[in-house]
């Protein structure tokens, strides 16, 4: 069994607008409003790929209520802590005229120690029938950035494989716990470690940062696929050191594309496919979900199909680009 963990969990509401301009009234000509946040997005990706999967977390009000009823009708196991505060609802704007996108995130509910240490039991409950656990989002008002950290280091007591996807404190203090995987972008890649990349080979040594910093494999996705260093294949020897790229495809919307990546990821690894398999599958579903308006939406059939465009070698050095 996968558990994803989705501490702010959303209701996703994804619409094109043609022509937006600030300031002017617009009519959408597609819409779509579906259960997310990054941890949830994950396991819809993972129920698609036909993987087992329970998503938990918190969840409040009546938009948490629609987030657990939203997730049963798409047939995804869910048991999530109900809060007192509501789930927050984010809001994203696509323009099919430019390929302009706009998000508005809702910061989410105010979460007491409590309700923080009724998910903690909970967690540990699942997690002895689990063997791998994805932690993914943003952490909602209240929580203690070292909330992932502390979890991170519970489940791994009990022999589960963490993978992590968050940014900024959340992130760096998660990193600390030594998870098995972490999952930034350019982006939060470069606030964890502390600088800018700026050359290709920056990027290798990035992903060696990160494992430094205590992550035991580190993965960053890029436009065109992703890089990552990992342990090696037969527990002996240095890590290796992985570039995975794919032609560039037709997007409707980008967003949502990491989720898709990691689902892909975590799906390879869970049925014990190899590191340079488990990164193919993850490109293939990451480029595959920007055909979709909406995050965490995938064709495993196109996804089959997008596979075999995807490129990976092992790299050293000047070799990343």
């Amino acid at each position: 069994m996968i558990i994803t963990v989705t501490l702010n969990a959303a209701i996703d509401k994804t619409l094109a607008v043609p022509s937006f301009q600030p300031g002017r009234r617009h009519r959408t000509v597609e819409q779509t409003t579906m259960p997310g946040g990054k941890g949830v997005n994950v396991a819809r990706v993972l129920k698609t790929l036909g993987q087992p999967v329970i998503a938990t977390g918190l969840a409040g009000g009546p938009t948490g209520t629609r987030i657990v009823e939203q997730l049963t009708e798409m047939s995804v196991l869910s048991d999530f802590v109900r809060t007192r505060e509501e789930s927050r609802t984010n809001t994203a704007l696509i323009d099919p005229t430019t390929g302009i996108q706009t998000e508005v995130n809702e910061r989410g509910p105010q979460v007491s120690e409590r309700e923080l240490e009724l998910f903690a039991d909970k967690l540990l409950y699942l997690a002895k029938g689990a063997s791998l656990c994805v932690f993914a989002g943003s952490l909602p008002r209240g929580v203690d950035v070292d909330a992932y950290g502390r979890l991170i280091k519970e489940v791994r007591r009990l022999g589960v494989t963490t993978v992590v996807d968050t940014d900024g404190d959340p992130l760096r203090r998660a990193v600390r716990a030594e998870p098995d995987v972490i999952s930034p972008n350019v982006l939060e890649a470069e606030e964890l470690v502390g600088h800018e990349f700026n050359e290709d080979d920056d990027y290798l040594f990035a992903v060696r940062e990160m494992v430094e910093l205590g992550a035991r494999e580190a993965i960053m996705t890029l436009a065109d696929g992703c890089i990552a260093q990992t342990l090696p294949e037969d527990g002996t020897g240095g890590p290796s050191h992985y570039r995975a790229t794919i032609s560039e495809v037709e997007a409707i919307s980008t967003i949502g594309s990491g989720d898709a990546f990691l689902a892909g990821y975590v799906a390879a690894r869970y049925t014990g496919k190899s590191a340079p398999e488990c990164l193919a599958f993850g490109v293939a579903c990451g480029a595959e979900s920007t055909a979709h308006l909406g995050a965490g939406v995938v064709d495993p059939g196109q996804v089959g199909r997008l596979l075999g465009e995807v490129q990976v070698r092992r790299v050293q050095g000047a070799e990343v680009g």
